[in-house]
Parts: structure tokens; sequence; C-alpha cells
């Protein structure tokens, strides 16, 4: 049985399956909050994202083409996105005035990807996206001293 209102593998095998309720059986409201693709497909009046017209992932498709557009120095093509869930990649950010921040939410799914700088570099890129925001952030090993690159709306 599908978990999945959008067919993805990955949500299918998630460690925390059990807590976030499954989000075919949440009406794509895991954890209580919303999951981009979920809210894309049920959007479209789709049952599944195997459904949907825009095949591959139309909405994949756009947000790479806007992360792309940026031009951000030695952040590789985007040629790929994931389902990310908040509690794994809402990292906490220090401001210049010193204050603490994590812009995302633990409880929605986003798409995202980390990708290694094309210098070779030893500091990654991260980036994550939703219905109305785009963050790239870079960060060390293990997701140390994280900083924030961009952070604006869609």
């Amino acid at each position: 049985m599908n978990c999945t209102i959008c067919g993805c593998e990955e949500c299918s095998r998630c460690e925390q399956r059990e807590k976030c309720g499954g989000c075919a059986e949440t009406d794509g409201r895991p954890f209580g909050c919303s999951c981009i693709l979920a809210e894309c497909c049920h959007g479209k009046g789709l049952k599944d994202c195997g459904e949907c017209p825009n095949k591959p992932c139309g909405l994949k498709a756009q947000i790479m083409k806007e992360l792309n557009a940026l031009e951000i120095p030695d952040l590789p093509e985007v040629t790929g996105l994931n389902v990310l869930p908040g509690w794994y990649i809402n990292l906490e950010y220090t401001l210049e005035n010193g204050q603490k921040v994590k812009l995302l939410d633990d409880r929605k799914y986003y798409l995202g990807a980390q990708l290694c700088r094309a210098s070779g570099e030893e500091r990654c890129y991260g980036i994550a996206a939703d219905e109305g925001h785009l963050l790239v952030c870079e960060y060390g090993e293990g997701g140390s001293d994280p900083a924030i690159v961009l952070y604006r709306r869609r």
C-alpha cells in the first residue's frame, strides 16, 4: 500500500513514517502540516502524481529552473530534488547581530538537495523550497557552521 499521495518512494521508507501519520492517510498533511508535493497534487485535484499531465513533476522542474536562474557562484546546476522533512534540514543560523534563527518548519516537507561546491571546496550547498520560499545555505560536514546564502520569496 502506498502511503503517499505523490508516489514518492522516499516517504514510504522514512524512519518517521509512523509518527507523521502518512501523507495519504492525513490527506496530504503529515505531522499536521503541508507537504509540498501533496499540496501540488491536491491543488490539481489528483489522487497521485502519476495522474499529473506534467511529467516529470512540473513543480520540481519549476523550482529547479528558479534555483538555476539565481546564478550563485560555485553552485552546480540543480538537476534533481528530493522530498525532505523539515526536522532533518532545519538548521539553526546565527545572524550578524548574534541572533539564532531557524527558517523552516520541522513539521513540513520541502523539495531540496545537498550539492557539493563545483570548486571541490569541502563546504556544501543545501537548497530547500516550499510553496512560497527558496532557501540556499552552505555548511560544513554534518551541517556544521551553517550560513544563509539566499532566502527569498518565490
